[in-house]
């Protein structure tokens, strides 16, 4: 190509005069013209060839078009029955065995005669209750032990509360709950009172003030109580548990008591839920007839207080009143912040049309906002603040809840000529304003402070090791309670250090108040890939690439066990065999979530599938999960959101499928096809693969490339097994979030 362009310069330049070609040019130059032209030519013919053979094959493919739909019309009925009876049998089946298992349990639990009432049963419940809160033991060793019956019996509440449409079990169940919370909250006062009761008999002789640690498997209680009045002590950590305070100068020479209460249930967020949140029932069943999957998303309470804590923030203008009676910690009165105005922009949420309703872990109930013992502070002039309202659609919160509090040091005993006297208060425990308007504290106490910038009320700070049972995927945010408004509140939370090497996070605070740490619920959302592929007759092993990280999920009979690298904080389940509810509640509850709900769509962006043509697929891949492998295809996103692609195949080995292995299916609401395309295409085409036939199911087209030996696995598969899969599957929508 050179040579000739230098020859048309020389022709050129011949032609004005300034160089003579030789033959010999003129001979190469001819040579060169000749077999470019020649080049030209057979890549025309090539070209025409091959519009030729794709005009022929789309003249054959319109030509036997009418015969395949026609073909694919006679048999719809026999196919359509076939799959609603496969459904139906595997279906009914499963409700046979849960039945069964939910007698037996109740059997159980009736022979056991451990005093435990029956939850069903609201007279059992309430009789319960009032002997438990009527019994005088205040041990903080006994009262723990008794509150693990009684969150066990909460659980149970919970189960009934989600199993049940009635309406006024669903108020009872809520109400028993409620108690059941408070009584729970009561008993864990009445045991912190008596320990800082005897706080002079148990000093520390190297500080001279008294703290414990008192842990069992859901509550880790630290209590410090200030006897030496050392205005030079400025905070205390519990190293054995990982936790810690910091307190100013003031407290620092008050007669108080700090609490750090860990519970590793969560009763507040609960609350949040309940009180901002209106879920509606769902509008639709599934083609099994069986458990409810679709739902119509109606709108959401006009009246709750939402902040998008990272989007969006409110300016309210607050004029505060004087102070005004509150319920303490065990219910006494004592001073609170009233709010005189606050106008506060709320948000309504758009009803959104009908979508897939997932296997949820939402409970329905609501408990009294006096859980919390503290009331958040505001200045005493009018001001103006920006207040950050968890959304708690959006964000979880991981760990339980730290219930940080300060109290009056009640009277301690006195030992005079071998008597002990101590005065006797009916006031129980009860919170110490912090901050508030003129703190009284001695003169001689006063004199002791360094400066006097520290009579005023400087932030409280507390320090938390993250709680070994949770994994954060992102840096763990703070979240303080508001009872006032019954919600979560980034606001008046500084100086926030976290140090991912320690899991540490340290922070401060205006006033002593519950906090929790929260992530972003679809942190590890959308999805990049899946993968679903067989291990054997009733086995399979499901597979999500997330965001931030890999989740292996390994399905044998009804059980589920997850897999995952990130062994170190999720040992308590991972590798552990439990019911696919029982993995997705662990999983949630640990920060791995990968679960969606119907609020995911709000905010993580999705391809707007039809949600019956999607469930429909799920319920075919769990079907024939024994026998054929499924993964996703990049094609999926530009099919259109009346049809979905994915790639199948047929798997008996136990290692990786071969790419080679893998052909792309069209699923749609009127008919499925194999395509003619492949992952690695150019562009997308609906074609069908010429050679294959139409069908009105999925799992029919399945069977017209599969082994006899494939389609003997689909039809032997244990029920159970189907629907786990399917649970998951539908759980998890992978052909909408990935």
């Amino acid at each position: 190509m050179v040579s000739f362009v230098r020859l048309q310069a020389g022709i050129k330049a011949s032609k004005k005069g300034k160089v003579k070609l030789t033959k010999a040019d003129k001979a190469r130059l001819q040579k060169e013209e000749e077999d470019r032209r020649l080049k030209e030519e057979e890549e025309a013919r090539l070209q025409a060839e091959r519009d030729e053979q794709e005009r022929l094959e789309r003249e054959k493919k319109d030509k036997v078009l009418p015969e395949l739909e026609l073909k694919d019309f006679a048999r719809r009925e026999n196919e359509l029955d076939e799959l609603r009876h496969l459904l139906e049998d595997n279906h009914n089946s499963v409700v046979t065995w849960k039945n069964e298992e939910a007698e037996k349990a109740k059997w159980e639990s009736y022979m056991c005669c451990d005093g435990t009432p029956d939850p069903s049963v609201q007279q059992e419940i309430n009789t319960y209750m009032s002997l438990w809160k009527e019994d005088p033991e205040v041990n903080v060793t006994k009262v723990l032990k008794q509150c693990i019956g009684a969150l066990r019996l909460i659980e149970k509440l919970e189960d009934l509360l989600k199993e049940t449409s009635n309406l006024l079990d669903i108020q009872k169940y809520q109400e028993a709950i409620a108690n059941l919370q408070e009584l729970i909250h009561l008993k864990h006062n009445l045991a912190t009172e008596e320990i800082l009761k005897e706080a002079t008999a148990n000093i520390d002789t190297q500080t001279g003030n008294m703290q414990t640690v008192v842990k069992d498997e859901h509550v880790t209680l630290c209590l410090w109580a200030n006897l030496k009045k050392n205005p030079r002590f400025k905070g205390l950590n519990f190293e054995e548990v990982g936790l810690g305070f910091e307190i100013p100068k003031q407290l620092a020479v008050s007669n108080i008591a700090v609490r750090i209460l860990h519970t590793r249930y969560d009763h507040l967020s609960l609350l949040a839920r309940m009180t901002h949140t209106r879920m509606h029932t769902p509008s639709s069943r599934s083609l099994a007839g069986g458990e409810n999957f679709l739902t119509e998303q109606g709108e959401i309470n006009a009246t709750r207080e939402e902040v998008k804590t990272h989007d969006s923030e409110q300016q309210i203008s607050v004029e505060e009143e004087d102070q005004s009676g509150s319920k303490s910690a065990d219910g006494k009165s004592v001073s609170q912040t009233s709010l005189h105005s606050a106008r506060i922009s709320v948000h309504s949420a758009e009803s959104g049309q009908s979508q897939i309703k997932t296997k949820i872990e939402g409970l329905n109930g609501s408990v009294d906002g006096d859980l919390s013992s503290s009331l958040s502070h505001l200045n005493t002039s009018e001001t103006c603040f920006r207040v950050q309202v968890v959304d708690m659609m959006q964000y979880s919160p991981l760990g339980g809840v730290f219930y940080y509090n300060v109290f009056h040091l009640p009277p301690q005993a006195h030992h005079v000529n071998g008597w002990t006297i101590r005065q006797i208060l009916d006031t129980g425990l009860e919170v110490f304003p912090y901050p508030q308007k003129g703190l009284q504290m001695n003169e001689s106490l006063i004199s002791k402070l360094d400066d006097v910038e520290s009579i005023g009320s400087p932030p409280v700070g507390v320090s938390v090791t993250i709680p070994d049972n949770v994994m954060f995927l992102e840096n763990p945010q703070v979240a303080r309670w508001d009872a006032t408004g019954k919600q979560w509140r980034m606001d008046g939370v500084t100086e926030v250090m976290y140090s991912e090497e320690e899991s540490k996070i340290s922070f401060k605070m205006d006033s002593f108040q519950p906090f929790v740490l929260i992530q972003d619920t679809y942190a590890n959302f959308p999805f990049q890939s899946w993968e679903l592929k067989p291990l054997g007759q009733d086995s399979a092993l499901y597979t999500i690439k997330g965001a931030l990280i890999n989740v292996s999920i390994t399905v044998q009979g009804h059980q589920c066990m997850l897999q995952t690298q990130e062994q170190k904080c999720l040992s308590h389940f991972t590798g552990k065999w439990m019911n696919s509810t029982a993995l997705q509640r662990a999983m949630q509850d640990s920060g791995i979530n990968i679960f969606v709900n119907e609020f995911t769509e709000k905010y993580v962006t999705t391809y707007g599938k039809d949600p019956l043509t999607e469930h429909s697929a799920y319920e075919q891949m769990a079907l024939f999960s024994s026998a054929c492998a499924f993964t996703w295809s990049r094609w999926n996103a530009q099919c259109g959101p009346e049809h979905l692609v994915m790639q199948v195949c047929e798997h008996f080995a136990t290692g990786p499928v071969p790419k080679d292995r893998w052909c792309l299916y069209l699923l749609g609401a009127q008919r499925s096809q194999m395509l003619g395309i492949s992952e690695s295409s150019e562009a997308f085409s609906p074609d069908h693969c010429l050679g294959t036939e139409f069908h009105s199911t999925f799992i029919h087209m399945l069977q017209d490339h599969m082994s006899a030996e494939g389609i003997a696995r689909t039809r032997t598969s244990d029920n159970l097994f189907v629907d786990t899969v399917q649970s998951l599957l539908c759980a998890t929508r992978p052909l909408l979030y990935a």
